[in-house]
């Protein structure tokens, strides 16, 4: 993967890719973004795919394909709040630490006009990711909301 993570800089807070729970009408959107959001609108994760969890899904890094779901800016002066509490969600404790279930890592996702745009997306951490390429359900298509 060729993503390089970085530390957020407060004067320059990057844009959210959700693609599960944290979606417009999803539980997590309602608890963690409703009122904290300056925009939100669809867009695409390239080289990615979806696989289904208990309850919320879990992105890998794939190239060839794509997972279906929105930036989310956040509101002025809620960045550093959204962040710590998407963090806390996502069971996120900092790059490369053993207990993460999602690692953040800030990668291009694409505007439906096709504009890239840097965002922090919460991808399965390395052995979570590994166990879901050898035995995980694929959810076709890279759409949460599909999967119904």
């Amino acid at each position: 993967m060729t993503s390089v993570e970085r530390l957020p800089d407060p004067s320059d807070p990057l844009p959210f890719f959700v693609y599960g729970t944290l979606r417009p009408g999803e539980v997590n959107h309602d608890l963690f973004l409703r009122g904290r959001t300056a925009s939100e609108e669809p867009a695409v994760l390239p080289d990615a795919a979806l696989y289904d969890g208990p309850g919320y899904p879990y992105a890998v890094h794939r190239p060839g394909t794509a997972v279906v779901g929105e930036l989310i800016t956040a509101a002025p002066g809620e960045y550093g709040k959204l962040l710590a509490a998407l963090d806390q969600l996502e069971e996120y404790q900092g790059p490369g630490r053993p207990g993460n279930v999602y690692d953040r890592i800030a990668r291009p996702a694409l505007r439906p006009d096709g504009t890239a745009v840097r965002a922090w997306v919460y991808l399965a951490a390395p052995l979570i990711a590994r166990d879901l390429r050898e035995s995980g359900s694929e959810i076709p298509g890279g759409d949460w909301f599909a999967r119904r």
